[in-house]
């Protein structure tokens, strides 16, 4: 087998990344093997079966049409080493728009007169710990609907792609705290290794974001009344 479980974990937690090595991993192995063969017509065969199961749960990452297979084996194979290589070189494109992205983000911060907000080093050093472990935590949970993992596994990657020591706004960061009441409400005390982390990041950011604006120092991050307290008072 091609892809052992630990990959599809992987793939699960960076889709646009592990599409790529889905691709370079059966091509690759195709080429070792001097072509086409009953072998690598299997190797093919398989990468192009995860690449469809992803689709099917919303993670493959571009839009792609897939050829139909005809059941003959040399025309398939033609057919799927090109859809292959196809998906590789649009998902490489993807990843460099997120690059470049950030680059720009990073730079812009750098040299703009725009309102920033900083973190220490030890700050980001830690949130992207953080996000990491997150990222490993919502693949590896079994009680969310696909779909519902797929889009916190693509705020992270996005909010990941773009962290750096200077941003100019948090909004990534405290959409990722609502997302924490959502999963919360979905599974209940199964989520407390998810939620606490996004705890931790939300006082990492709030201890940033109070730094920036100039608020006394040690001031807690403010959250809603109870609402039955506060219609009693």
């Amino acid at each position: 087998m091609l892809y052992p479980e630990e990959f599809i974990d992987f793939v699960k937690s960076e889709p646009i990344n592990g599409t790529i090595r889905i691709c370079q991993k059966a091509i690759s192995a195709v080429q070792e093997n001097k072509g086409y063969n009953a072998e690598s017509f299997e190797m093919l065969l398989e990468a192009y079966a995860l690449l469809l199961e992803m689709k099917d749960a919303n993670l493959l990452p571009i839009s792609f049409d897939f050829p139909s297979i005809s059941g003959k084996s040399n025309t398939d194979y033609v057919h799927i080493h090109n859809a292959l290589e196809r998906i590789a070189a649009q998902c490489s494109e993807e990843a460099s728009k997120l690059r470049l992205k950030f680059f720009r983000s990073r730079f812009h911060s750098s040299l703009g007169t725009d309102f920033v907000y900083e973190f220490s080093q030890g700050d980001l050093k830690r949130v992207q710990e953080l996000i990491n472990d997150l990222r490993e935590k919502i693949a590896a949970t079994k009680q969310l609907e696909p779909e519902h993992q797929q889009r916190l596994l693509r705020r992270l990657e996005k909010l990941q792609a773009e962290m750096h020591k200077k941003i100019s706004d948090l909004d990534r960061f405290w959409g990722l705290v609502g997302d924490a009441g959502v999963v919360m409400g979905k599974l209940g005390k199964d989520a407390k290794p998810i939620v606490d982390r996004i705890r931790e990041i939300a006082d990492i950011v709030w201890q940033t974001q109070s730094r920036a604006e100039e608020l006394p120092s040690g001031t807690s991050l403010p959250i809603l009344e109870d609402k039955q307290q506060s219609d009693g008072e």
